[in-house]
């Protein structure tokens, strides 16, 4: 299920990252698995990246995003240009998820 621009929106960064960051960890764990399940996951992320790069409120991390975005894309083909593995990429939107974690816990 897609989720919402405007519910997308309400959310902080981390939030937006870690969610981004469970679709990183789902195409990694599919892939040379079972291909349907890899590129739903991938297509999903990409949704969420692009999502989240419409975000006004993060004009400033652009870039930064913009850039995880890459490494992502260049993952998911190989890791020919930037060496990125989905793994790597698992580490880096883990912090996000678990940063999320503890602003919602108190």
């Amino acid at each position: 299920m897609a989720v919402s621009k405007e519910r997308w929106l309400a959310l902080s960064l981390a939030d937006q990252l870690g969610n981004i960051g469970s679709e990183v960890g789902r195409a990694r764990s599919w892939q040379g698995r079972d291909e349907k399940s890899f590129w739903g996951a991938v297509t999903r992320a990409f949704e969420l990246f692009d999502l989240t790069q419409t975000d006004p409120r993060w004009h400033k991390r652009r870039a930064e995003i913009d850039r995880a975005r890459e490494s992502f894309a260049d993952a998911v083909l190989g890791g020919f240009e930037y060496g990125s593995t989905l793994a790597d990429l698992e580490k880096y939107f883990m912090q996000f998820a678990l940063s999320s974690a503890r602003l919602h816990t108190g």
